[in-house]
């Protein structure tokens, strides 16, 4: 029996919309890409980024990195803490791996 909470289809359905945007989906592709390339270790071993760091290279002005983050989370893609005077981000490897397998079932069986 698996450990990871069922998803929803309205929760696929705000995943969707959230990565529609195209700065959201660079910051959740960039996100997904730190757990190869490890900036930052969190407490519990997961890789995150600092809110601060994220529209760096993006191009993406500070303040609508937070508006895309907050939507990135509001829809339970990424995981937001805050530590200190950084608010570290990290992608939610339950929801993914319920996505993926929404995705991979025939006709979302």
């Amino acid at each position: 029996m698996s450990m990871l909470k069922q998803i929803t289809l309205k929760q696929i359905v705000d995943i969707f919309k959230a990565l529609s945007n195209e700065h959201r989906l660079a910051i959740f592709l960039r996100l997904s890409c730190c757990y190869e390339q490890s900036p930052t270790e969190c407490n519990n071993g997961q890789v995150c980024e600092c809110v601060g760091t994220l529209g760096e290279d993006l191009n993406i002005a500070q303040s609508t990195v937070s508006h895309h983050l907050k939507e990135l989370s509001r829809c339970g893609l990424i995981k937001m803490e805050r530590r200190s005077q950084n608010v570290e981000c990290r992608v939610d490897p339950e929801v993914i791996q319920e996505l993926i397998k929404f995705l991979e079932s025939p006709n979302g069986c």
